[in-house]
């Protein structure tokens, strides 16, 4: 079982960003920021299919059979497992392809029909590792692993990015006859999505329909938030074109349960704006437990312009029908990266029709000042490759992608995706 090129996993503690929430427009030289300041300027890629690693599913067996590790769930990934002696073991993920961003996830269950401590040394393809493993008995409900059962091998330099991250990553597991997962993030796998989606949309205003098949012909669902016949303005909100980021989803989630919520100005907002999410953007990487892109090998965040995949090419096709009838005056893509960090387009290239963006950044920051965010804003809107440009250069909306940091709170994800929709909310309702 020997896989080349074996690299690390490790973790990336998180730590408070701080900076101003002016208009980007009229942010100055001289302010000084600290935190996570943004990834560069994204490269134009082809986004043209491009083959993928399609991993082994089975249950690896060790110990004359008495301790085993699966893969084989929803959203897990694992691509070889070797036991070193005395209760030690050396996992090994890969990516679906490459080049790729370093995302690499993980996710496997463990059991022994003896119960025993084991400890397990989690090894990567070409990366390092920013994720901390979750745990969970029941594969629904996880927590961090305890930071006692957590030893880092080479730990990075920094704070932000993949050089911070150790090498590599010793964890102690307890293990029992009934499955333990071991995961990069919490799974919230195609199924659970669905569960979620199926739950809101019991309430009388909001509904779910398919808009398309993905790569691997999984259905695309949408969800419609409409109280009111008679409204004609809208916001559109996605989620999940990369796999791993959880945690984006998380604060997505929370965001949209607010707006379908029972308090008064939630009420009066849906009477005059309609509310479409696709909560699941990806659900072909997110079952496969890919790092990053779709069962086509790419990026689905490089492909709002080529539309060369079908999940970027059903929700712009949607959005080209329902232009017809509505006028879309916000939209956000929510995402995960190594800390909280907005990504607006900048109030020179949108002029007036922008600044919302950044009176709703304002607003937020100015209710939860624990833990305020930097902006990295552009001033380039060609080409569109990315979804916020694409709404706003096709549809004229106000456009963000929203990221939450990989070791974000779940608390504060909750509170932060609740007080971004209340924020926005008043906003509309003011124009």
């Amino acid at each position: 079982m020997r896989i080349k090129s074996l690299i690390a996993i490790g973790i990336l503690s998180s730590i408070a960003l701080t900076t101003s929430c002016k208009k980007s427009s009229e942010t100055t030289k001289t302010e000084e920021k600290t935190g996570y300041q943004g990834q560069g300027k994204s490269p134009v890629v082809p986004t043209v299919d491009k083959p993928i690693q399609k991993q082994w599913r089975g249950v690896w067996a060790f110990n004359d059979s008495t301790t085993f590790f699966s893969n084989k769930f929803d959203g897990a990934r694992l691509n070889g497992v070797a036991y070193d002696g005395n209760d030690h073991y050396t996992i090994w993920v890969t990516a679906e392809n490459t080049p790729i961003n370093v995302s690499p996830w993980y996710a496997f269950q463990v059991w022994s029909k003896k119960p025993r401590d084991i400890t397990v040394q989690l090894n990567y393809q070409d990366s390092r590792s920013r994720y901390y493993p979750k745990i969970s008995t029941d594969g629904r409900n996880f927590t961090p692993l305890d930071s006692t059962n957590f030893k880092a091998i080479n730990p990075g330099e920094g704070e932000f990015g993949i050089k911070a991250a150790p090498e590599s990553a010793e964890i102690t597991i307890s293990v029992t006859e009934e499955p333990t997962w071991i995961t990069a993030q919490e799974l919230y796998t195609s199924s659970v999505v669905k569960e979620w989606v199926d739950s809101l949309s019991q309430k009388p205003f909001i509904t779910n329909y398919p808009i398309g098949l993905s790569k691997e012909k999984r259905t695309m669902s949408l969800m419609e938030i409409n109280e009111s016949k008679d409204s004609k303005k809208a916001i559109m909100i996605i989620s999940r074109q990369h796999p791993p980021e959880v945690t984006g989803f998380l604060a997505m989630k929370s965001f949209i349960e607010t707006i379908s919520g029972d308090s008064e100005l939630a009420k009066e907002f849906r009477q005059e704006h309609t509310v479409f999410v696709v909560p699941l953007m990806n659900p072909d990487g997110v079952d496969n437990g890919h790092w990053r892109h779709n069962t086509g090998g790419i990026d689905l965040n490089r492909d709002w312009q080529n539309f060369n995949q079908p999940e970027t090419r059903n929700v712009r096709d949607f959005l080209v029908e329902k232009d017809k009838t509505y006028d879309f005056v916000f939209g956000a893509d929510f995402h995960s990266t190594w800390d909280d960090i907005y990504y607006p387009i900048d109030t020179t290239v949108t002029g007036e029709k922008g600044k919302i963006i950044f009176d709703w950044i304002e607003n937020i920051s100015e209710r939860l000042p624990q833990k305020q965010t930097n902006i990295s804003a552009s001033d380039e809107i060609d080409p569109t490759m990315v979804s916020s440009k694409y709404f706003y250069v096709h549809h004229g909306m106000p456009a963000i992608v929203f990221e939450l940091g990989d070791n974000t709170s779940r608390p504060f994800l909750k509170e932060k995706g609740k007080v971004a929709a209340e924020e926005i909310m008043k906003l509309l309702m003011e124009q």
